[in-house]
């Protein structure tokens, strides 16, 4: 599968499946819903726990990833944003956190060699979505103490350790570490990775997308694109790139300030713009399209797709537009 993946992504420009969260509150889902019959009688509320919905609602997850596939993505994103013990916490749910990895890879594996018996010349993928965790190795959550951490770099790698195991046990084709605000975070992420190849004794294609958080074109621990793309690129990755806080617009600066200056394939999968007042997301899937195709006729990018407000229709219409143009070439 690792062939195969950097075989197509010489080919054409590959997509990228669009949001979990944003397709999941289209069900509607309950406090009882999220519950199922196993967790009836938790003692806290789930209801937002969406990495939970892999083992209480599966037939929905794996819906959400038909309904991208059939869209024309050629990768889906594991439903474990969340999926580490650090994260899980919130609810309690360490014990949990190999069985929702495990399980949210295992459904999207599925539907992926459903799509790849229909048509194998159109090979599909699973990206096992490694989230950034709420905690930051860098910075300090508490202002009157700015030497505190609310984390290690060690309980990172071990979380992260965790997660990856249970992602590749469950089929994940790939690695992808996802919305990173804090460099440091990813590290202990990628070292993680690293580990487990070793001891494996296997290789795996690595995605790696950090997030510029605001008008500053900086991340969240304060590092421009370019000394993003830098402090990870001692790691053979499959790409880099960027997704999540930015409209496909405001995300094309990043991504033309990294795209000349790496031999790695260029991700981007933005959000439908910015979000209202609401928190919703207005842009459509053609005022979407429209954007990246910019990102297309200038050569940026390998692997695009959507993030935050982004819905199959969003996909469908990327793909259509992808189709028309060549991929920016890589070595590999």
């Amino acid at each position: 599968m690792k062939n195969n993946i950097y075989k197509e992504i010489q080919k054409r420009i590959l997509v990228l499946d669009g949001a979990m969260g944003t397709m999941l509150q289209e069900y509607k889902f309950t406090e009882e819903d999220f519950r199922g019959e196993r967790f009836k009688d938790y003692p806290i509320p789930l209801q937002g726990n969406n990495d939970l919905l892999s083992i209480t609602q599966p037939e929905a997850v794996k819906e959400v990833h038909r309904k991208y596939f059939e869209a024309g993505a050629d990768i889906v994103e594991t439903n474990t944003f969340s999926g580490t013990t650090i994260a899980m916490a919130d609810y309690q749910m360490e014990d949990l956190v190999y069985e929702l990895n495990y399980e949210s890879a295992k459904i999207a594996k599925e539907v992926a060699e459903e799509f790849n018996q229909l048509t194998p010349n159109k090979p599909r993928f699973v990206a096992g979505s490694i989230g950034p965790t709420n905690r930051t190795a860098s910075m300090s959550p508490d202002v009157n103490d700015p030497g505190y951490r609310a984390v290690t770099f060690d309980e990172l790698r071990e979380a992260y350790k965790q997660q990856i195991e249970a992602l590749l046990d469950g089929g994940a084709d790939i690695l992808l570490v996802e919305t990173v605000f804090d460099t440091l975070n990813a590290k202990a992420c990628l070292f993680a990775i690293e580990e487990v190849k070793d001891e494996r004794n296997i290789e795996v294609p690595i995605m790696v997308s950090g997030t510029i958080t605001d008008a500053s074109g900086r991340t969240l621990s304060g590092q421009t694109a370019e000394a993003f793309l830098i402090s990870i690129s001692h790691i053979p990755l499959l790409s880099v790139g960027f997704n999540c806080a930015l409209g496909a617009n405001l995300l094309q600066p990043h991504l033309e300030s990294i795209a000349p200056k790496t031999e790695f394939a260029i991700s981007a999968h933005p959000n439908a713009g910015l979000p209202n007042a609401f928190g919703e997301y207005d842009e459509t899937p053609e005022e979407m399209a429209q954007q990246i195709e910019e990102y297309l006729k200038k050569g940026l990018i390998n692997i695009i797709g959507g993030c935050c407000g982004t819905t199959p229709a969003h996909i469908k219409a990327i793909t259509e537009l992808a189709s028309n143009y060549q991929p920016r070439k890589v070595e590999v």
